[in-house]
């Protein structure tokens, strides 16, 4: 009888705990709305509205067939036995994904009776759109930086990102889930792990390569040269199991059609590009100037931003032991994150699926640096005309040029927000860091 009762008393006590949780929140609801520390809060409730919006979403807005056949037909291919890639292919051309690709696919393959049962693959895009947005709040309540009525904007505000998910059915938003699941395994210190799903992000999609300069100086940081060059190894090892069958019947077509990095784009899907001239968008020049501009850009906040004031570069190649400990100022989530966006700005195009390779990343770049109150309005207006910016369909010079207006005004921030602090050459300031070093979020 005794343990009859408490049984009986367990949830009657977790539910009178949510209750007082909830009262609570209510009586401080500027709080809720303004402190990071209510994010599991609000995520938990933003998640459950997604339910909704999304079962919402499937059953009342039309799918629209764009890629989703065409990935079926690829991998059907590959389940009739065919291994060389450059025999891979479907409606809209040839199979231009590297190998994990074709193995994620082609489950969906077989759990959607070949591809066929759309309603099906949409609900699973759907619960692959709520397991992303759990990883991207795991990642903003460690973090925390942004307050949490950001993530309403976030959420249920964005037309274009349920589309992405649920209505085209693309194989970016797999590429994301997985590479959020790795940075928070870099957040918890299990860098082999994060090494292993970073490298089977990349084989989903190369664009999570725009991520790689950054966790390579965190490799560096934290393991120095000869660390650094075991965990790469982790992440070419995958490569090269997962690519084993392609690269046994064709080596040359596996890479030159998986990891082919100078693939040309059309015109007439480019977000970022459109107030230039179609001769231009298509010239070699052009993107020789790009990837120029990249790599500058990498550079300086390398140099500038994510390494430690006058101090040389090349004190990554040492042992961490050997060194001075890194600057709490300097966090992974920074890093990767102005990592990707340096490499979003300076894409040859940008088409509309493209969205979801740094949507969920806005927010931090934007309240990553010290926020006054009058402060918030604009970073909240830069948001909706980005979102506005990719809702433009067709798009036209004005949303190109909007877009690219907003992505430097967010790089200007992140530069200045970030100026190097002046190093204090004093006993207790060079005992600090070691101190609060933990705090790398």
């Amino acid at each position: 009888r005794n343990g009859a009762e408490r049984s009986g008393q367990g949830p009657a006590m977790a539910a009178g705990r949510g209750a007082a949780a909830l009262r609570r929140a209510w009586r401080d609801r500027r709080a809720v709305l303004l402190e990071p520390s209510y994010t599991p809060l609000v995520a938990a409730c933003l998640c459950l509205a997604e339910g909704g919006v999304n079962l919402w979403v499937i059953r009342r807005v039309p799918y629209t067939e764009i890629d989703w056949k065409a990935y079926m037909e690829e991998v059907e291919g590959f389940a009739n036995g065919t291994l060389d890639y450059l025999q891979l292919k479907g409606e809209t051309g040839p199979l231009v994904y590297p190998a994990g690709f074709v193995y994620i696919f082609l489950g969906l393959y077989y759990a959607t009776g070949r591809g066929t049962n759309i309603r099906l693959a949409q609900y699973l895009f759907a619960t692959l759109y709520l397991l992303n947005l759990l990883l991207v709040f795991r990642i903003y309540w460690r973090t925390n930086k942004v307050p949490p009525y950001v993530f309403f904007f976030m959420c249920c505000a964005s037309y274009r990102i349920h589309s992405i998910f649920v209505l085209r059915l693309f194989n970016d938003p797999v590429a994301m889930a997985i590479l959020f699941l790795a940075i928070n395994l870099f957040l918890e210190e299990h860098w082999s792990w994060g090494c292993l799903l970073f490298s089977l992000a990349v084989s989903v999609k190369m664009n999570v390569l725009l991520f790689a300069p950054g966790l390579l100086f965190l490799l560096l940081q934290r393991f120095g040269l000869l660390g650094c060059i075991s965990k790469l190894c982790i992440c070419a090892l995958l490569q090269m199991v997962l690519g084993l069958p392609f690269l046994l019947v064709n080596p040359m077509g596996y890479l030159t059609r998986s990891f082919d990095l100078g693939r040309q784009f059309q015109f007439k899907w480019t977000v970022n590009w459109r107030f230039l001239p179609e001769e231009v968008f298509q010239n070699r020049a052009f993107h020789t100037m790009l990837l120029l501009t990249h790599l500058a850009g990498l550079g300086l906040f390398a140099l500038h931003r994510w390494h430690r004031p006058k101090e040389s570069i090349l004190t990554l190649l040492k042992d961490p032991a050997k060194r001075k400990p890194a600057s709490p100022r300097l966090t992974i989530i920074y890093i990767l994150f102005s990592s990707n966006f340096l490499g979003v700005c300076c894409s040859r195009s940008l088409h509309y699926q493209f969205y979801v390779w740094y949507f969920h990343t806005l927010p931090y770049l934007l309240w990553c640096t010290p926020t006054t109150k009058l402060a918030h309005m604009p970073k909240v207006l830069l948001l909706g005309v980005i979102e506005l910016c990719w809702n433009t369909y067709p798009s036209t010079v004005c949303s190109s040029l909007s877009l690219h207006i907003c992505h430097g005004l967010i790089l200007l921030q992140l530069w200045y927000g970030t100026a190097p602090t002046p190093v204090m050459h004093t006993p207790s300031s060079s005992r600090r860091p070691a101190a609060v070093s933990k705090k790398t979020q």
